[in-house]
């Protein structure tokens, strides 16, 4: 693995996570996210999506990434092991809350993780967009944006749940360049979130190329990342469908790693891991039961990109 700088702003060494106690396929969200795959009478799948989430923390606390686990004990929340949708961080003490466009999903909001962040992190503001969601107007977080906080650009695939007007004034206010295109399936549908078809890390990024329908803005995309020294991954529907994309790159006690599922980094060739092994090392997590949802480990991680509090001396 080549050497690296021992920071970067892409890769948060802190993240979010919430475990849900009573999991299941969220119905709701099925009219357009064609990931998921609905859930059959009979399966009962908490007890397996609350034991992935157990043992994926485990395995990037011991990696050297703090993770901040959360516990969901409720019963309207489907998809709360997803919070990178519902609130984002970022450097300077920063922190958006978003308009969420399923009903049951807005549920999933809650004062104890922006109150945590406050007390361990040095948070100087909070920007609440959901008051627009009255109005029908919806921005993802993190699912709908994938957020290049390098070079300050956000992508955005367009979706019924990535909203243009609301993602104009997030990145006035939080100082991204937005990059907007459309994307679509193999068989013909938007692309619901972002995060599925790109990851963006600190030296490369995994794109979905063939899912960019507009060539010209597939090529303006690639150019951005090679113009700033980045290697692109392209990926193909195969691989996107395996969740290959939903990778997000995190910095542990030894270095920079990639975090993405085990059914992900199957899909993976020998050259595109050993592409990525030259500044991440590839995590592989387990969560086939959650994948079910439509979602996978990107969705299932809220990175921290805040200062920490000092640590108060013990008394």
């Amino acid at each position: 693995m080549a050497r690296q700088p021992a920071f970067s702003v892409q890769a948060p060494s802190a993240v979010v996570m919430v475990r849900p106690h009573h999991f299941t396929v969220n119905t709701e969200t099925a009219a357009d996210n064609h990931f998921q795959r609905m859930q059959e009478e009979g399966d009962d799948l908490a007890e397996l999506a609350f034991q992935e989430i157990t043992d994926a923390a485990a395995l990037l606390e011991q990696h050297g990434v703090t993770v901040h686990l959360f516990e969901d004990e409720g019963r309207q929340t489907p998809d709360s092991v997803f919070p990178n949708n519902w609130f984002s961080t970022h450097a300077g003490g920063h922190v958006a809350i978003y308009p969420m466009k399923a009903v049951s999903r807005r549920r999933e909001r809650r004062s104890d993780v922006i109150e945590m962040l406050k007390r361990r992190y040095r948070v100087q503001e909070v920007i609440d967009y959901s008051g627009l969601e009255p109005d029908g107007l919806f921005l993802e977080g993190t699912g709908a944006m994938v957020l290049d906080h390098i070079d300050r650009i956000a992508y955005a695939a367009k979706s019924e749940r990535t909203d243009p007007i609301i993602l104009e004034r997030f990145c006035t206010q939080f100082n991204f360049e937005p990059m907007v295109f459309s994307a679509k399936d193999s068989n013909g549908a938007d692309i619901y979130h972002t995060n599925v078809l790109m990851c963006v890390a600190t030296d490369f990024a995994m794109i979905g190329l063939d899912m960019i329908s507009d060539v010209g803005r597939r090529g303006e995309i690639v150019d951005r990342f090679e113009r700033a020294g980045r290697q692109v991954i392209p990926l193909s529907n195969a691989q996107i469908e395996k969740f290959a994309g939903n990778a997000i790159e995190l910095q542990g006690r030894d270095g920079r790693i990639l975090a993405l599922s085990t059914t992900a980094f199957s899909a993976l060739t020998p050259e595109q891991l050993a592409a990525i092994g030259e500044s991440a090392r590839p995590l592989p997590l387990a969560i086939p039961t959650i994948e079910r949802a439509g979602g996978s480990i990107r969705c299932t991680i809220a990175g921290v990109h805040l200062t920490p509090r000092p640590v108060p001396l013990s008394q």
